[in-house]
């Protein structure tokens, strides 16, 4: 019988491959374009104490990529990276495990590059500068993605200074010839300057503002962690997001003004921005469908460079 050999793709060989933020938007809308082929079941979110959790994330492709995949990630308090993620890629067709993945550099870049795309698709006509709220990992990537979709214009961060995090983004970016910096010390300075505002705050317990006012015609607000903002699903003209099981349990989802997939807008069956006075928000909680595309593609590109999961295991590094 011949045994089923099993890849490790861990996270110094991704990192290391050369994979570009401008492949990785590319790879998300690939995603997005596809969604109402695949198999996509809600991701089932487990809590073992507090704010941690444990999300496991299923996905089928369109059978013409025969993938079956399922991602886990995780946050626990106090752990580091705070959040972590596996994923575990087969072959849809007869049920062989191909790979188990690091998921950490994926789950980083998927969602900087979906809230990129989601930028691009609904933002106001000539805005060229984006506000944050949390500036780590997931800001620097989708700061990436947007520095590389916007390559031959002049970018500006607006960033919400918190301990050392806003000059250590600048200090990240310095050398990216287009790209300019103004930090700024409180919120409501931040919203009331903002044609674009991208939050990456983990973890909020109340609103960041609660003056409806400071948000200014055309804003688009990007939440990637949904929390600080929810005041504004009341008040802003259409809310979009990325899988509608994912909203339809938010506190005010019967009372969304319009409600749309992100899916809808990209494929053309959904104006998207009707007129640059429209607030929007983007609500992009995130697919294992991005996930898993991105483990197939590449698992395609280094799955040969990949030490098989019994190699892994002789391998007394392994134990250390």
């Amino acid at each position: 019988m011949k045994h089923n050999v099993v890849k490790v793709i861990q996270h110094e060989l991704i990192a290391q491959a050369g994979i570009t933020p401008k492949q990785c938007i590319e790879w998300v809308r690939e995603s997005f374009m596809m969604k109402y082929e695949a198999q996509l079941p809600a991701k089932i979110s487990l809590r073992p104490q507090g704010d941690d959790f444990f999300n496991t994330m299923p996905c089928i492709l369109p059978k013409r990529y025969n993938r079956y995949g399922v991602k886990v990630v995780h946050r626990i308090k106090g752990q580091t990276p705070l959040l972590g993620s596996d994923i575990l890629l087969y072959d849809s067709s007869n049920g062989r495990l191909l790979a188990l993945l690091n998921g950490d550099w994926i789950t980083t870049m998927r969602t900087g590059a979906v809230a990129a795309l989601a930028i691009k698709t609904l933002k106001a006509k000539g805005v060229t500068t984006y506000s944050f709220v949390g500036l780590g990992n997931t800001a620097r990537a989708t700061a990436m993605c947007l520095l590389a979709d916007n390559a031959d214009c002049e970018v500006k961060f607006r960033l919400l200074r918190y301990k050392d995090q806003a000059e250590a983004f600048v200090d990240r970016f310095k050398t990216v010839p287009n790209a300019h910096f103004e930090i700024v010390d409180d919120i409501k300075e931040l919203v009331a300057g903002a044609q674009v505002i991208v939050s990456c705050v983990t973890s909020a317990n109340d609103l960041f503002c609660d003056d409806d006012a400071l948000f200014r015609p055309g804003v688009l607000l990007v939440p990637v962690h949904t929390r600080g903002f929810q005041n504004c699903d009341l008040f802003f003209d259409k809310i979009y997001g990325d899988d509608t099981a994912h909203l339809h349990g938010f506190k005010y989802f019967a009372r969304f003004k319009y409600f749309n997939e992100l899916s809808r807008v990209l494929l053309g069956t959904d104006s998207g921005r009707d007129n640059d006075d429209q607030r929007i928000i983007s609500y992009n909680i995130g697919l294992s469908l991005h996930d898993i595309v991105f483990a197939h593609h590449i698992y395609e590109a280094l799955g040969q460079q990949a030490p098989s999961m019994q190699q892994v295991i002789e391998d007394k590094k392994f134990w250390v």
